[in-house]
């Protein structure tokens, strides 16, 4: 079903995983330090740790991580996870729990509180003109040869760059109960961005988005995680996920810009970010993640 979004806002991504096969080691689990995740602990599932690689986002340091596959959740603990702060790629659901690094911080917009500032009421206005769709999680031809146009010009040496076809198909259609893909339009049908998106049973989690490059003083990104504020408010749902919040990064620090925020804190309690401590980390947008 098509529909357009608002003409004016209301008042008011992904990370390619390198997980163990199916036949590697459940790693013996105990909670890190505060990047980790120990509240899954124990719940009746296999969790994986991979080794340490190269971290993507910060030289010099190295990246760990804690996994699961889909196949093997119960019901109910893929939209527990992503309350607890991991994120899923393919059929991989992750988060990090690195030896000497905690830089990774799990966010999410509370959509009932969300402020829309005058950068992002503008941003929405450019765009708003933009038709959108949401499907069933199946790759296209179309959103392929955007997506390779994306890539190339906005991470041309980055980990996505050499996804071929059947990866892309992989990172659409390995997917949760509740995936699905929001294309947008042009009014003359011509497609300018794509989410891969989950919705859980408490918000819609970014995946990965992409987007025409040519269209980038448009704010493309900006406006795809804008959406997800307005869809989510328009089912019900409290929260948009955004992924990993990594302030010394340029390509993640962006998300601090959508206010109030709230981090996975000590405890893996969800607490405000304070505005003090996101502080000059505002950047330009980044594809990942809705994501990361």
């Amino acid at each position: 079903m098509k529909r357009r979004p608002p003409a004016s806002a209301p008042a008011g991504a992904s990370v390619r995983v390198s997980a163990p096969p199916r036949g590697a080691r459940v790693a013996p689990y105990a909670a890190p330090r505060s990047s980790g995740g120990g509240a899954v602990s124990g719940q009746g599932f296999p969790l994986y740790l991979t080794t340490e690689a190269p971290c993507p986002y910060l030289p010099g340091r190295r990246e760990r991580r804690v996994v699961a596959f889909l196949d093997d959740l119960p019901p109910a603990a893929f939209d527990r996870l992503i309350a607890q702060g991991w994120r899923r790629s393919g059929h991989v659901l992750y988060r990090p729990v690195c030896r000497t690094c905690a830089s990774c911080i799990p966010v999410r917009i509370p959509v009932a509180r969300f402020r829309w500032s005058r950068t992002f009421r503008r941003v929405w206005k450019r765009n708003a003109h933009l038709r959108w769709s949401e499907r069933e999680p199946r790759a296209t031809d179309e959103q392929y040869a955007l997506f390779r146009r994306y890539v190339g010009a906005r991470h041309a040496e980055g980990g996505m760059d050499g996804m071929d076809w059947e990866e892309y198909r992989a990172l659409v259609e390995d997917a949760a109960s509740g995936t699905f893909v929001g294309e947008f339009r042009e009014p003359d049908g011509r497609l300018v961005a794509v989410t891969l998106s989950d919705r859980t049973a408490d918000g819609l989690s970014g995946v990965y988005k992409f987007y025409d490059p040519d269209l980038a003083g448009r704010s493309p990104g900006t406006f795809v995680v804008l959406w997800h504020v307005v869809r989510a408010a328009e089912l019900g749902l409290p929260y948009v996920y955004l992924g990993y919040w990594i302030p010394q990064c340029p390509k993640m620090a962006y998300k601090a810009r959508y206010r109030p925020l709230e981090r996975l804190g000590p405890g893996e309690v969800w607490e405000p970010l304070e505005p003090e401590a996101a502080d000059g980390t505002v950047c330009a947008e980044d594809g990942r993640d809705g994501a990361g």
